[in-house]
């Protein structure tokens, strides 16, 4: 919830030709963030690529490591063609953001200057955490790239301008192949990193040989890494009308440890809690009879929250029945955390 571990079936830069079988020993390991990079295999071979992260409920990512404008607008294009979720990588967001603005694909650009290949990061931190700053503001751009272990200066300084300076999550690449690296990226405050080469070579301590065991060791560091995450949560609250009054004890609760991530409440759910408790960070939808829990299905569909909590009536034979189910439904395919009792929100939120 909020910082996750991207596996990336490449090495070097390049998707690695035995990918198919490679995805096998990944999802063995329990990784549910996939990507791939737009260069290595043909399309045709990273299309059933990605349907096949798609059919084992994983999330698919597509980088883009091409340099000049024409093959990164192909990847952009093709990123839209094969469906992947997330389109990772690029410099010319100005161009890509046309291209994929009516597909759902989740746009993250490389904020600073790029050079060669394997690519390296240019630039002063100064110049990178500007450049972060613009592009966070487009329209159709949807988080940032950074290639901070690319970055030849203060890497934890680097990463830390960076996510203070966009307003919209980052994702750390490139390079990262220790525990302390992976800790780093989460006292920085982003929102997750990318692991491929130094997987696939071995590099992590792990129990057991093999790719699935190194998926296991870095997800286990994951774990331990958010422990010390900066990064604030988006969490939705909503609750049944009977149930309204359990929810507002949970969170006065709560309040301390809510204080600095995003709540997101339906309407009569977040003027209850508006009221109650004006230092917390609240926005409201409409009204759960007026649609909004089909926001906040939509909110799971497209990745922007860490967790549902909706506390449901469990003795109700109405209509609201049926929206708690298509939430439900929503979490499982998308693998988003839903909490429907007091107990269950505690294991969410974590000790205060």
């Amino acid at each position: 919830m909020g910082f996750n571990f991207i596996f990336m079936l490449t090495a070097n830069d390049s998707t690695v030709p035995d990918a198919r079988t490679r995805l096998e020993e990944v999802l063995a390991g329990g990784a549910r963030h996939i990507g791939f990079k737009d260069v290595g295999l043909p399309q045709s071979e990273l299309r059933i690529l990605a349907d096949e992260i798609r059919a084992a409920g994983g999330r698919s990512y597509l980088e883009v490591v091409s340099l000049d404008s024409d093959s990164e607008l192909a990847s952009a294009r093709a990123a839209v063609d094969l469906d992947v979720d997330c389109l990772l990588g690029g410099t010319r967001a100005a161009d890509v953001v046309p291209i994929i603005r009516d597909h759902p694909v989740r746009y993250y650009p490389f904020p600073g200057r790029i050079v060669g290949h394997p690519s390296v990061l240019d630039g002063t931190i100064c110049e990178i955490a500007d450049s972060a700053r613009m592009l966070a503001e487009l329209e159709g751009v949807h988080g940032l790239d950074l290639l901070a272990y690319r970055f030849q200066g203060d890497v934890p300084a680097l990463m830390e301008a960076v996510c203070k300076a966009s307003s919209k999550p980052v994702i750390i690449a490139g390079s990262i192949d220790r525990e302390d690296r992976v800790v780093a990226t989460a006292k920085a405050g982003a929102a997750g990193f990318t692991v491929g080469t130094a997987a696939l070579s071995g590099e992590f301590p792990a129990e057991g040989d093999g790719l699935t065991a190194q998926v296991r060791s870095i997800l286990a560091m994951t774990g331990r890494a958010s422990r010390h995450s900066t990064l604030p949560r988006t969490l939705a609250l909503v609750a049944h009308n009977p149930r309204k009054a359990h929810l507002q004890a949970w969170v006065a609760r709560h309040a301390r440890a809510l204080s600095g991530h995003r709540l997101i409440c339906t309407g009569g759910t977040g003027a209850i809690l508006t009221r109650n408790h004006p230092e917390l960070s609240i926005r409201r939808l409409q009204r759960g009879s007026r649609g909004g829990d089909q926001q906040l299905g939509a909110m799971i569909a497209t990745g922007e929250l860490d967790a549902v909590i909706f506390f449901a009536d469990p003795e109700s034979q109405q209509s609201n029945d049926v929206d708690l189910k298509a939430l439900m439904r929503l979490a499982i395919l998308h693998d988003t955390p839903i909490a429907c009792s007091p107990a269950a929100a505690d294991l969410i939120v974590g000790p205060d």
